[in-house]
């Protein structure tokens, strides 16, 4: 926003919680975000003293709400009921459904008996996930009785932060590869594939982008991409959509009205020059956006993902991972001395690395001569009852 002459001010409920705005020197305003009439004296205030070019918002639960607020204001925004009606995720599977998308069988619940009836009909192995959220947060494969009753215990005991009134859905476990499309307005930019780490959990170890597929395959993605956006009422600004190449071809996992989260817009500009950030942002503020590609690489991120919890002692390497020729960003998401509890889902991540190259293979070796130089030590947490002897050798 600052390299095309705005001065960007962020809305939020806690700005604290963005360390880049302190870093940046950039204006805060502390805002109820879920709160439209706040939000929308807090812009009618700023109007007063500025030109209000456009507002927008990368996170996916008030995205609708800036769709509000666009109308309200008159400025280029998404449509408020599309984004609603795509972020319930039983709606959103009900739509594509009716449009004769491909997309897993699936179920919604509200509780422990409904879950258990509708895995049962769709059959085992089941991805139970919250009806309404991102990141992979309470998403979990569950592959028997015990594992099903395990997630929904969690999700529906207090454990997992609902949004809303609790609702489960229940899917299909579709197996196969797993892709993303960039979509922007109605053009897909380009196809991503992506690999996870074990199950239960689905974190992503390792994307690439462009994902290696026929021309056929490419355009049968594509063309499934398109056929969301008429179900779904999208096709302004961003979208990203997920799908697994099954043994009946590509299956929809699920629509994400938004840019890609990660690592996703640096591999995409990484890859074909294009800038989506700068992009949306141009189509935020009524100028004319420019998706046209300027070159074809291979981008590809590995993810640094710990195998235990405990207490971080130390990590390094990065500095030697840096200077790896065809490496183009190497970042680390925290600090030693830090604890590490896995949660199973985007939080999991340590930092890291992305490569770039004009081929396939060459990027991948940089790749993996980059993550081998980078190391860390994690001390397992004490066990309960260790805990136990200690605190009663304490006193």
């Amino acid at each position: 926003a600052q390299r095309l002459g705005l001065h960007p001010i962020t809305l939020s409920a806690d700005p604290a919680q963005y360390d880049y705005l302190a870093a940046e020197g950039i204006e805060a305003i502390r805002v109820d975000t879920k709160n439209l009439d706040a939000l929308i004296r807090e812009c009618s205030q700023l109007r007063a003293t500025y030109d209000l070019a456009g507002i927008t918002s990368a996170k996916e639960a008030v995205y609708a709400t800036v769709g509000k607020l666009c109308r309200h204001f008159d400025l280029p925004g998404p449509n408020p009921e599309s984004i609603e009606r795509c972020c319930d995720k039983f709606t959103q599977r009900q739509l594509l459904a009716e449009a004769g998308v491909p997309i897993p069988a699936y179920r919604l619940a509200a509780n422990a008996t409904d879950v258990e009836s509708a895995a049962a009909e769709i059959g085992f192995p089941v991805i139970l996930k919250p009806a309404v959220g991102n990141g992979s947060y309470g998403v979990r494969l569950c592959r028997d009785v015990d594992e099903l009753a395990e997630h929904t215990t969690y999700l529906l005991g207090g454990k997992h932060i609902w949004r809303s009134a609790p609702r489960i859905l229940i899917e299909e476990f579709a197996q196969g590869p797993y892709y993303w499309t960039d979509v922007m307005g109605n053009e897909v930019i380009g196809i991503c594939a992506a690999d996870f780490g074990p199950p239960p959990h689905f974190v992503i170890h390792k994307c690439t982008y462009p994902a290696l597929l026929r021309d056929d395959e490419h355009k049968r993605i594509a063309d499934i991409s398109l056929s969301c956006l008429q179900a779904l009422g999208l096709g302004w600004g961003p979208t990203n959509i997920e799908f697994r190449w099954t043994k009946r071809g590509p299956v929809v996992i699920e629509v994400n009205p938004r840019l890609a989260g990660r690592t996703n817009p640096q591999l995409v500009q990484l890859a074909y020059g294009i800038d989506l950030v700068t992009e949306h942002i141009k189509l935020v503020i009524g100028e004319e956006w420019n998706l046209r590609k300027r070159h074809s690489h291979t981008a590809a991120a590995r993810f640094l993902i710990p195998d235990r919890d405990g207490i971080l002692d130390w990590i390094d390497g990065d500095t030697q991972a840096a200077a790896v020729p065809g490496v183009a960003e190497v970042k680390l998401n925290v600090e030693p001395v830090t604890p590490i509890v896995r949660k199973g889902d985007d939080r999991d991540s340590l930092g890291y690395v992305i490569a770039i190259s004009p081929s396939r293979a060459q990027t991948e070796a940089m790749l993996q001569r980059a993550v081998d130089l980078i190391d860390w030590s994690i001390t397992p947490f004490p066990a309960v009852d260790e805990q136990r002897q200690s605190a009663g050798s304490d006193r």
